[in-house]
């Protein structure tokens, strides 16, 4: 019976991971893809890019310090009410998940979408750059600079979350606390109006 109902709970998440890694893939390829699109400027394009890539580094540091906290610390805090404790205690509950949300689903659509927007700018970059092996240089030059930012970020980040881990989480769990204040606000109002 309980192996069940453990089945029935990984299969519900794996259905979830889908749905979100799909909605937020389309989401953030479309959002991306448009601005570039639309602004003309290759500062801004770059900007676009380096954003993506720096979301990727982020989460992948928030997913390796959920699987290497320790709860005690928090779980002390939590106790003390220091705010954002109880949801950083969460999250290093729920360190498997967080780990496959942030590090696999973000980060992975981080690294698509980041490839994407380097061949549109390179595709830009040929049309307003006439020279002959314009394609084959700036395409190189732009995705090993591209992979060399996502790579050291990626290394950094870990090192970080891996020596600091219960402080990441704590800010984490600050944020988070953060915003979801408006959302409590508002569903209090539901609750009296019901």
């Amino acid at each position: 019976m309980r192996k069940n109902k453990k089945n029935r709970l990984a299969v519900r998440w794996v259905l979830a991971i889908f749905l979100w890694t799909f909605i937020l893939a389309a989401v953030l390829g479309f959002m991306a893809q448009f601005m570039v699109n639309v602004l003309h400027s290759y500062f801004l394009s770059f900007l676009i890019l380096a954003a993506v890539v720096l979301l990727g580094v982020i989460f992948d540091l928030i997913g390796t310090a959920a699987a290497a906290a320790d709860i005690a610390p928090l779980n002390a805090k939590a106790a003390r009410r220091v705010f954002g404790a109880r949801r950083g205690a969460y999250l290093v509950q729920h360190a498997d998940q967080v780990a496959n949300f942030c590090n696999d689903v973000v980060g992975d659509i981080s690294g698509i979408v980041s490839g994407t927007l380097v061949a549109m700018i390179v595709l830009r970059l040929i049309a307003s750059w006439p020279y002959d092996r314009a394609e084959l240089y700036a395409g190189i030059l732009l995705t090993a600079l591209v992979a060399a930012f996502t790579v050291g970020g990626k290394a950094w980040g870990k090192n970080l979350a891996i020596n600091r881990s219960t402080e990441v989480i704590l800010i984490v769990g600050k944020i988070i606390t953060r915003l979801e204040k408006p959302f409590e606000l508002f569903s209090a109002k539901r609750r009296r109006n019901n």
